[in-house]
């Protein structure tokens, strides 16, 4: 595996929101081996990787994985037909355009030894496409001022603005276990004021470890997250507005817990889960915490035997058959086949009443919907 640059496009909005992050995180060691859904993205670029070379008639061998599944193979699919249908949109405007895969994108001659890796790259005049596949379901990703995306643009800029003629980098970003494809625009004019006004001068402070400390959900992926001080200062003094009665608190206080509330209970997970492992794995011992056994189910030491030995006593009925869930049996039957012979058998109730921030992409219900939805439960 290839060495990642300090100033990652893929760690871009934590290390310009909090430049110092960057230099923090070399003092704590990188986990060894990826997580299974790291494992599992990985697995999916490979075969989208794949089948895109296939469609654009070039050399390419089937990668093999235990990630496969029905799911991905549909997934793929999708995101090749898709970009095939961006690649024939710019021969229609452009005789000869370049479409990359899995590009070394170097965008250095902005950001110190800045390089990342673009899924798909389709150049032609006037216009060029990044599209990166997201193959993860936690949360839609925007490109909209998508710092992730800009550095690439730029680094295929670097490539291929003295041979075509680009006005505008157009950045989508496939989601499709999401069902999201999120796109935006912006011309080679703004992104160069945005590269001056804000991404050098920040890369400059980041490189050296300098500038002030801010948290925010750019910190979930820092290695330093579990002891940064800036982001045990910022939760600690709401976590003091939280231990108010509501009544008590001013609805400006409120409204700021509201909008960290999660990350509020992440970050305490994460310590939590920092300090168990420091007492168990190095025996470090917390003032006013003990290590003590979980409790426990009971387990049976062999299910075969067991039925074996139940069945001589003379009780049969001692299997549980149930149907699969819905899920399970879409990635079974195939997308297409559960909509054609289940999907009549399907309903989705209405969800559950939720507050959430303004950003969110579903639609606001009224007040009084909402609270006669509430009594209901």
């Amino acid at each position: 595996m290839g060495r990642h640059a300090l100033l990652s496009a893929s760690s871009s909005k934590r290390w310009l929101s909090c430049t110092p992050s960057a230099r923090l995180e070399e003092q704590f060691q990188e986990e060894s081996g990826g997580s299974v859904y790291a494992e599992e993205g990985t697995a999916a670029h490979a075969l989208a990787e794949h089948k895109l070379k296939k469609a654009l008639k070039r050399r390419s061998k089937r990668p093999v994985s235990d990630y496969h599944c029905d799911e991905m193979e549909e997934c793929t699919d999708g995101y090749v037909a898709y970009a095939m249908e961006q690649v024939e949109l710019a021969r229609q405007e452009c005789s000869d355009p370049v479409v990359l895969i899995e590009q070394r994108l170097d965008y250095s001659a902005y950001v110190p030894e800045g390089f990342g890796t673009g899924d798909l790259l389709i150049v032609a005049d006037k216009v060029l496409t990044v599209i990166d596949l997201k193959y993860g379901k936690g949360v839609a990703v925007d490109a909209e001022w998508n710092p992730q995306m800009m550095l690439y643009g730029l680094g295929a800029l670097e490539l291929f603005d003295a041979l075509y003629d680009i006005e505008t980098i157009r950045m989508v970003i496939y989601q499709p276990r999401l069902e999201s494809v999120s796109t935006w625009e912006i011309s080679v004019k703004d992104l160069m004021e945005w590269v001056e006004m804000e991404l050098k001068p920040k890369a400059v402070l980041a490189i050296k470890g300098e500038g002030e400390y801010h948290s925010g959900d750019w910190c979930r992926f820092c290695r330093a997250k579990n002891t940064c001080r800036a982001r045990a200062e910022e939760y600690l003094r709401l976590a003091q507005m939280e231990f108010k009665a509501p009544p008590l608190l001013s609805d400006e206080e409120i409204a700021e817990v509201l909008k960290v509330a999660d990350e509020l209970a992440k970050w305490s997970a994460d310590v939590y889960a920092y300090a168990q492992d420091e007492a168990v794995t190095k025996g470090k011992k917390w003032a006013g915490f003990k290590l003590v056994e979980g409790r426990s189910n009971r387990k049976y030491t062999d299910e075969e035997e067991v039925a074996q030995v139940a069945q001589k006593a003379g009780y049969t009925d001692i299997y549980k058959k149930t149907l699969i869930g819905i899920t399970e049996m879409e990635r079974l039957l195939g997308k297409k086949k559960f909509a054609e012979i289940l999907g009549k058998l399907v309903y989705k109730p209405q969800g559950k009443v939720t507050l959430v921030p303004e950003s969110d992409k579903r639609q606001e219900i009224a007040a009084a919907t909402a609270e006669a939805d509430f009594k209901e439960e």
